[in-house]
């Protein structure tokens, strides 16, 4: 027998929520006492599973009971390459497809994302009328989940536009000079998911610690591009909300649970706030003064605006570098992290069209566009009258005989 998301009936009884008359603890009573091991003519296997261990209540765990437990951590490597492996063998493959080098870029995706990439490769390529799926749809469907179905249809104001391409050039550009940084997969300026804007890092193989410098050059490249916006613009946007969000939490966690904070030292703070719906008691009290707590959040502050003038200091230092990086984002919207070598060195960013890469897709939708407006302002024009509608043909006359690509007029 399987059970499914233990948590939810196997939780700690006395969280002060309905007594021993909830309908939740009388399930894991009567649980326990069908598991309570003196029935020795009935063979049945119980097996569960749940996301959630720490929440259980301990007489569930009890020799007899769910004494024996398997850990079933994120694949790594070569278990990324299996899963692949499992989920593509109906699907059929060109001689590109190398599922090593995609098991390798996409670490910490479980199996239910590995298999929902190979479906959404095999859909993009069923669009495109294609007999076999090529790494050009796999690496599409890996951008799709792991950094958000692109929103085409927000259309954002030309100031919106480059501030957002400065925003994500900042975060760019420290990431580039940062030593233990990640490696830059993409920089885009498309909307993905609830994002105007995004900076994706893929590290070169599975971590599993993380050292101090690691998380402060991490933070750095969050406070990238607020500090870019700082200094281009001398003005601050709601943009960098969730950065702040996401370097807030991990300058805490460095300061109580990893004792990273020099003068809070090696200690762990705060552990006893617990979520009451999680099965813990009602009733919890803090175990810190609260001079300690003034100490920490002092010394949350001071890491964050560390890694804010190292930002500023990176930025300052290369902003011929944070210009070009921003003016390519508007012109090609998306930029790859092998393309900015090339792009300081000042060659030309190359762009097939044929793989139908972002930069490629920018200039034919701003050219969709304008023929849209063309056509739009065609129709406006020939409902006015007779003598506007001869101007607009003289003038769409006009413009055929200077365009480059048609004969000259005899």
């Amino acid at each position: 027998m399987f059970i499914d998301e233990l948590d939810a009936v196997g939780r700690h009884r006395g969280a002060g929520l309905g007594g021993g008359h909830d309908e939740r603890e009388q399930t894991l009573n009567q649980l326990l006492v069908e598991m309570d091991g003196f029935d020795t003519d009935t063979n049945v296997i119980l097996i569960a599973a749940t996301n959630r261990p720490d929440v259980l209540d301990k007489a569930l765990l009890r020799p007899g009971r769910f004494d024996r437990q398997i850990v079933v951590d994120v694949p790594g490597v070569n278990g990324r390459e299996g899963i692949l492996k499992v989920h593509s063998k109906d699907i059929p493959l060109a001689d590109d497809v190398d599922l090593r080098v995609v098991a390798r870029s996409t670490p910490g995706l479980v199996g239910a994302d590995l298999a929902n990439l190979v479906n959404e490769a095999a859909l993009l390529a069923a669009r495109k009328n294609k007999t076999k799926v090529n790494m050009e749809d796999i690496e599409e469907a890996k951008d799709k989940v792991m950094m958000g179905v692109e929103r085409r249809s927000v259309i954002l104001s030309e100031e919106e536009r480059k501030v957002t391409a400065f925003h994500e050039a900042g975060h760019a550009l420290v990431a580039y000079h940062t030593a233990q940084a990640d490696p830059l997969h993409k920089i885009t300026i498309i909307p993905r998911g609830r994002a105007l804007g995004l900076t994706a890092q893929l590290p070169l193989d599975d971590k599993h610690n993380y050292t101090r410098a690691y998380i402060r050059g991490r933070l750095d490249i969050l406070m990238g591009g607020r500090t870019a916006e700082q200094v281009v613009f001398k003005e601050l946007t709601t943009g960098a909300g969730n950065d702040l969000e996401i370097a807030t939490e991990l300058a805490r966690r460095m300061v109580v649970e990893w004792g990273m904070s020099e003068k809070v030292g090696p200690t762990t703070l705060g552990k006893s706030e617990q979520e009451l719906f999680l099965g813990r008691e009602i009733q919890q009290h803090k175990n810190i003064s609260e001079e300690t707590a003034r100490t920490i959040d002092e010394e949350i502050r001071t890491i964050i605006l560390a890694a804010e003038r190292r930002a500023k200091q990176i930025l300052t230092e290369h902003m011929d570098q944070l210009k070009l990086l921003a003016n390519a984002l508007l012109e090609h919207e998306t930029i790859h992290g092998e393309d900015m070598p090339r792009l300081f060195a000042g060659k030309t960013l190359l762009r097939v069209s044929s793989n139908g890469r972002p930069g490629s897709k920018a200039k034919r939708r701003n050219q969709g566009t304008a023929k849209k407006k063309s056509a739009a302002a065609g129709r406006s024009k020939s409902t006015s009258s007779a003598r506007s509608h001869s101007k607009t043909a003289a003038k769409t006359k006009t413009r055929r005989k200077t365009s480059p690509s048609s004969k000259p007029a005899k």
